[in-house]
């Protein structure tokens, strides 16, 4: 599977991203930067808004990626016993935080 390259970190370009590669987030990333960026005098949002939407975006282009991260998620949805409920939240945690950790062109 071809996965995507990661845009320039900048809004513009990681929305274009979005749009070409993972439209199913763009009506969420959109919303998301009305609410809370596009009119604010204050920039202070705008990296954690980046690094949300970059790891957002860093796992939704991978398919393969994204479905591993989601059977772990609902396995410890679903997982009787509390601990391996937690390891199952801590791997989809731990791959989401890697995932995100992709530099403009990986």
């Amino acid at each position: 599977m071809n996965v995507p390259s990661m845009p320039e970190r900048t809004p513009k370009a990681l929305r274009t991203a979005i749009a070409t590669y993972t439209p199913k987030l763009l009506v969420d990333f959109d919303r998301h930067w009305r609410r809370d960026i596009a009119d604010a005098y204050d920039l202070a949002p705008v990296p954690a808004f980046m690094a949300r939407w970059w790891g957002e975006f860093a796992l939704a282009r991978d398919p393969e990626l994204e479905a591993k991260v989601h059977r772990l998620e609902d396995g410890a949805a679903r997982e009787p016993d509390g601990a391996r409920a937690v390891s199952l939240v801590e791997e989809a945690g731990r791959i989401r935080r890697e995932a995100a950790k992709a530099q403009p062109g990986q």
